[in-house]
């Protein structure tokens, strides 16, 4: 059984029943895998690449990754905190020093990492067109790092953008936690929250690392199930 190891934030975590109906992308993303994987979750609310390391959750993932297996990389959201500095780092010092203890960390197990771009929040301006939002410089530290290392990389962050200004900002509502009173009965009170996930949001989002593993070809192409052919007319 191959193992796909994730490390990142509460975008990808896995909720249980007291945070419903909010979905983590590692939650939902054995959707998209074949038979012989399985996902391994280790993404937490808040955590940074800075303090996912400095709660010995990375040494955590390097005690059981083994040969063949897979470190997914996802990070930002709480990197940009600059109020924090249990939590903040420089996109272009600090970030990119510690993906790369991550990238080393999969490799000396005979892993393979990856990095995924972090997933865009509702930074709507206007019905149909975001903001700059707060990730941009930490996903330009992701692209730097993935070519200085080597190492493949799923852009999330532009996927999700796209997707967003597409759906507008009306339509976008029902990916994240953002609701009003009485929407569920495991939580009542209105939610505005641009950044959390639903169900619905969290399958989209895993449906376009999926694509971008896939468009990576081989070993990652490999993990994911076979899209079904449409039965000819």
């Amino acid at each position: 059984m191959n193992t796909i190891f994730w490390a990142g934030d509460s975008t990808v975590q896995t909720n249980n029943y007291a945070t419903y109906p909010q979905t983590g992308i590692g939650q939902v993303f054995s959707l998209f895998l074949r038979e012989g994987y399985q996902v391994e979750n280790h993404a937490k609310n808040g955590r940074s690449t800075k303090s996912f390391l400095d709660e010995g959750r990375l040494a955590v993932i390097e005690q059981r990754l083994g040969e063949g297996d897979f470190l997914f990389i996802q990070f930002g959201h709480n990197d940009e905190k600059s109020e924090d500095p249990s939590r903040y780092t420089d996109p272009f010092s600090s970030f990119m020093e510690n993906l790369e203890i991550y990238i080393n960390t999969a490799r000396k197990k005979g892993a393979f990492p990856v990095l995924i771009t972090p997933v865009e929040r509702r930074c709507f301006v206007d019905e149909e067109h975001l903001g700059p939002g707060a990730h941009g410089d930490y996903v330009e530290g992701m692209k730097r790092t993935a070519q200085k290392c080597q190492v493949p990389l799923v852009d999330l962050y532009s996927a999700s953008r796209r997707a967003l200004e597409k759906a507008g900002e009306e339509g976008s509502r029902k990916w994240y936690m953002f609701f009003p009173a009485g929407s569920y009965e495991e939580h009542m009170e209105e939610s505005t929250d641009n950044t959390h996930l639903r169900y619905e949001g969290a399958v989209k989002y895993a449906s376009f690392i999926a694509e971008g593993l896939r468009n990576l070809g081989g070993i990652y192409r490999e993990m994911l199930f076979e899209e079904p052919q449409a039965e000819a007319l």
